[in-house]
């Protein structure tokens, strides 16, 4: 285990207090997790939908990165922290306001770069969005 996996788990007990951010963007939190991949449903408030019921597709992208950190989380070397320098999204359909089911997974690491991506899909399975990024992993400077 890791400082991250540690996180990780805590995060999915809910036995810490999330980041002020995830509370007021109504993020929500990951459910499970494994090396390389991390999942969770979330559902969206009434009150972050556009005027005709659809999913406001920054918020996705915010979710996106939410959940690509998550994935990194379950590979980053203790030591090293990480940030973002790549996120893409791709829309594939108009999301209402239905619940998602969100799973993210590494697709590649190296030493200073770690590559994910996500799926957003309704319940029954219907793709909504993918989200791709980069982190790249920061370590401490010796000395």
């Amino acid at each position: 285990m890791t400082f991250w996996t540690d996180q990780l788990d805590l995060i999915t007990a809910r036995k810490n207090n999330p980041p002020p951010v995830v509370t007021t963007l109504k993020l929500g939190l990951a459910e499970a997790w494994g090396p390389g991949w991390v999942r969770k449903r979330w559902e969206p408030d009434p009150s972050i939908l556009n005027a005709d019921g659809s999913l406001f597709g920054g918020y996705l992208a915010a979710l996106g990165d939410q959940i690509l950190s998550f994935a990194t989380m379950t590979v980053i070397p203790d030591g090293a922290t990480y940030r973002t320098v790549n996120l893409q999204m791709q829309f594939v359909k108009v999301g209402r306001a239905h619940p998602l089911l969100i799973e993210g997974r590494v697709t590649a690491a190296s030493r200073r770069l770690i590559t994910v991506e996500a799926d957003f899909r309704r319940e029954d399975g219907e793709l909504i969005a993918r989200a791709g990024g980069q982190q790249m992993v920061l370590r401490p400077e010796p000395g």
